[in-house]
């Protein structure tokens, strides 16, 4: 993961040279609640999760270089703060664990964007991201608390209404996806479900919202 952030940071450096603008976006979205399920069997035993990751406010911020009007290039950082009730089963007779969980969710990602500008005041664009998941869990009930970073990808489209040559305002929807990111191994700890066992789900949260975007052409 470490080596995936740092071909990024080394991608969009080589891209600073040629930017004819650069842009600072600042984001704020609404993530919609996504339900999780695994089911996993070790050593003879089987086991399952279920959940849901709740929606809650997204916000975050993006340095973009411009390459030309039809193309730009982003390093952004998104922060989720909510809960995940969820609800571990062991069926070889373990019983039934629960817990309303606090996560915290923050991703670090580098991606291309695409323009098709409409007029002098309105854009239109679609992107993608690749990057890193950061989750942190805690569980209020004991203070205990665990962390995994996890493979992320993201797309999303949406518009920029530009309010002066400077300033605009930005409209958008999107996908946010973290690969194998949430299970009972990061939940409940190995210790606290079963020793040795860690299975988890992909996670997929939609959103909608938008922001502002800075523009700084290149003297």
């Amino acid at each position: 993961m470490k080596k995936l952030l740092s071909l990024c940071l080394i991608v969009l450096m080589a891209f600073m040279a040629q930017a004819q603008e650069f842009r600072l976006n600042a984001y704020g979205n609404y993530v919609f609640d996504d339900g999780i399920d695994s089911y996993y069997s070790y050593g003879g035993s089987n086991y399952d999760f279920s959940g849901t990751i709740k929606g809650g406010f997204l916000w975050g911020a993006g340095l973009e270089y411009k390459l030309d009007k039809y193309k730009g290039v982003e390093l952004l950082y998104h922060r989720l703060d909510t809960k995940a009730p969820m609800v571990w089963r062991d069926y070889s007779g373990g019983g039934t664990k629960s817990a309303d969980l606090d996560l915290a969710v923050n991703y670090i990602m580098a991606g291309g964007n695409g323009y098709k500008p409409l007029n002098e005041k309105v854009e239109l664009f679609s992107g993608f991201q690749l990057g890193a998941a950061i989750f942190n869990v805690t569980n209020p009930a004991n203070n205990s608390s665990e962390s995994a970073t996890k493979f992320a990808w993201g797309i999303k489209i949406g518009s920029n209404i530009m309010a002066s040559d400077k300033v605009g305002i930005k409209l958008q929807a999107g996908l946010l996806s973290s690969v194998q990111s949430v299970g009972g191994g990061l939940y409940f700890g190995t210790g606290g479900a079963s020793a040795g066992v860690s299975t988890y789900s992909s996670m997929l949260q939609f959103y909608l919202g938008g922001g502002l975007v800075f523009r700084f052409p290149k003297k």
